[in-house]
């Protein structure tokens, strides 16, 4: 039987390049070569791409353009294209493979813009009946407004990692977050704190989507889960399945969780992170490209549903072809 030709696509021109590089060595390590014919594309901070080998030393640095790495997409039968945030994640590398007519991994390119966009995918929600938080929409050169007193959240719209994200408890660290998170969009929210229990799932599936069993995200030594607590060793604890909420709550966030994957017109994965707030589910974001080393969020909470990571990835490749074959259908 034919190995199916896969092509991963790693790196990126984001904050989150280290990220993406780091989950894209552990696809390629759980990769069983016997099934699956596998090149690498790296894509440098400076945008420039590299056509590797397919083992799993994606490239760290990339001192020259490879004129054939776009082309390599559209000789593959599917692309995984592990890249978080902005360049990646955002709608703008799907669609590069809806235009080379290839098959991927994840959700398309409204599903990947929306979700990408914190203001927008919070209106999308919002009318589909989906509690978020309450935020206001700055943009450049407008005057700061925050109705809801102290601490609130200052966030870039278009980004991820909490990378430009401030904690502001006063007015000179409200200005401040402002400030920073102007470096990093031309678009920013400023949001109410969500005083709750933080828990994440996992989304599987293309019409038919699973959710996997939520865990509970503990900060440690960190007043909230920044991106230090994300990545650095010991900077939070994983409880799977949470231990502050109750049974018949945890099946509500499965609900919401699929509800917002749903109705932001998602396919394939994302990990749909939540508050849980005086027993409501509030849905704070929707990454649709989340971490995905083995020992990711993502990754240890389908492996507690009973879907180890060489499983996860089977599953969201043959996603990505049945949703490929399924459009290839539709008339234009």
């Amino acid at each position: 039987m034919a190995r199916i030709r896969v092509a991963v696509l790693a790196g990126g021109r984001s904050s989150e390049h280290e990220i993406s590089l780091a989950s894209a060595r552990s696809v390629l390590e759980a990769l069983d070569p016997a099934e699956y014919d596998v090149v690498t594309v790296a894509i440098g901070r400076d945008g420039r791409w590299e056509l590797g080998s397919g083992d799993s030393s994606v490239a760290e640095t990339l001192p020259v353009p490879a004129d054939n790495a776009p082309a390599a997409l559209g000789a593959v039968d599917v692309v995984l294209p592990i890249l978080h945030g902005p360049f990646g994640e955002d709608g703008t590398v799907q669609g590069l493979l809806e235009l080379a007519d290839v098959a991927y991994v994840g959700a398309g390119v409204a599903g990947s813009a929306l979700c990408m966009d914190k203001d927008l995918f919070k209106k999308v929600l919002r009318e589909s009946g989906i509690r978020v938080a309450r935020s206001v929409t700055l943009r450049t050169g407008d005057a700061i407004e925050n109705p809801f007193g102290f601490p609130v959240f200052v966030k870039p719209a278009r980004l991820g990692s909490s990378v430009g994200i401030t904690k502001a408890h006063d007015g000179t660290e409200l200005r401040a977050g402002v400030e920073l998170a102007f470096t990093h969009d031309e678009k920013i929210l400023i949001e109410e704190l969500q005083d709750g229990v933080e828990v994440e799932v996992g989304v599987l599936g293309n019409r038919d989507p699973i959710a996997s069993v939520p865990g509970q995200i503990v900060p440690l030594g960190h007043e909230w889960y920044d991106y230090t607590s994300k990545y650095d060793e010991g900077g939070m604890k994983l409880v799977i399945p949470p231990d502050d909420i109750p049974e018949e709550t945890v099946a509500r966030v499965q609900e919401v969780a699929v509800d917002a994957f749903r109705v932001t017109e998602c396919e394939g994965m994302a990990r749909v992170d939540c508050f849980v707030v005086d027993g409501e589910v509030v849905v704070n974001e929707l990454n649709t490209i989340p971490g995905f080393t083995s020992t990711s969020v993502y990754a240890k909470l389908f492996e507690a549903s009973g879907v180890p990571y060489e499983e996860l990835l089977q599953r969201l490749i043959a996603l990505a072809l049945e949703r490929h074959d399924r459009r290839s259908r539709l008339k234009y």
